[in-house]
């Protein structure tokens, strides 16, 4: 049976193990520390947490300032506010320096669920990937939280992590290792590929298994790392499979969808469809009904898959 467990949950564990070895981590929240989980590193090293109060810019310049005194700051708020209120400030106090500040944001996509739309960040990849010398990453589950969180330590400059507030099925191994600018092929296939990040892999591996039954053999890419992207594993997707499906939890406008279209594009061109919310915002619902509503489901990615066959030529 499979264990499930909140990224953010993953992300409050994996700060305490870090603050341990690393005495010049500090972490600064926005009034939010119970829900992104950094009140567990607050409970455990009280002199290197900061609450800036509800103020998300003067929260990222007060991390660029303790970046710039020799730290290494971890940032949590909500991904709305972090990537929405505060951009300039991450933009020219955070990132033209390409300062060593991460930003680990929670509450992203559809599944904050009852919030509403006022909450649900949908755009938050997109604002963040476009900023030269900001690296985006998305994990899947728990473990590859954890795991990313102990490499972007050691990563020089920016980086921004979206994490959720639903619980999702674990699908990593507590010592599975995280690169940077790589992704990992979960699934093997050659008719078409899968190319999705966080809550959205769980729901590719499922695709592949009712394409599988129709006589599709469906890759599956966890694609953790929007930027930088692994451009030579999608390149070979598209050679190898001729077709690639992306699935996000995010606007497929400038996400990975955009990451993937442009790289695909600019070296091999093949037919990408793009899984995710086709440019709306949000509403106040359950995380599951949403993600149902906005297509953000099995059925969404099967369909989807069989649009890029179409243009293929494969389907029949």
């Amino acid at each position: 049976m499979s264990h499930f467990e909140a990224t953010r949950d993953a992300y409050g564990r994996a700060l305490v193990e870090l603050g341990e070895r690393y005495e010049n981590m500090v972490v600064l929240d926005a009034d939010l520390s119970g829900s992104t989980r950094t009140a567990k590193f607050a409970e455990k090293y009280p002199d290197r947490f900061f609450n800036l109060g509800i103020a998300e810019q003067n929260l990222m310049n007060t991390a660029a300032g303790l970046a710039l005194s020799g730290k290494i700051p971890f940032v949590s708020t909500f991904a709305i506010f972090a990537t929405g209120r505060a951009w300039e400030q991450v933009r020219n106090t955070i990132a033209y320096p390409a300062l060593p500040v991460k930003i680990v944001a929670s509450h992203a996509g559809l599944t904050v669920g009852e919030d509403g739309s006022s909450h649900q960040a949908l755009e938050d990849i997109a604002l963040m990937r476009v900023i030269p010398n900001m690296s985006v990453v998305v994990p899947k589950d728990g473990p590859e939280t954890v795991n990313v969180l102990r490499a972007i330590i050691e990563t020089p400059g920016p980086v921004y992590v979206r994490l959720g507030r639903a619980k999702v099925p674990s699908l990593s191994q507590p010592d599975d290792q995280f690169e940077l600018g790589r992704g990992e092929a979960l699934a093997e296939g050659d008719d078409i590929a899968f190319i999705a990040c966080g809550i959205m892999v769980g729901k590719a591996l499922e695709a592949r298994k009712v394409l599988q039954r129709e006589g599709i053999s469906a890759r599956v890419i966890n694609m953790a790392s929007i930027k930088p992207l692994d451009e030579d594993l999608v390149i070979r997707a598209a050679e190898e499979c001729g077709a690639i499906v992306t699935a996000e939890e995010h606007t497929i406008l400038g996400g990975l969808g955009g990451a993937v279209s442009e790289c695909v594009t600019a070296m091999h061109p093949v037919p990408v469809q793009r899984v995710g919310v086709n440019d709306r915002f949000g509403q106040s619902g359950g995380a599951d009904e949403l993600l149902l509503h906005y297509g953000l489901s099995v059925e969404g990615l099967v369909e989807a898959a069989g649009r890029a066959l179409d243009l293929k030529g494969l389907n029949t």
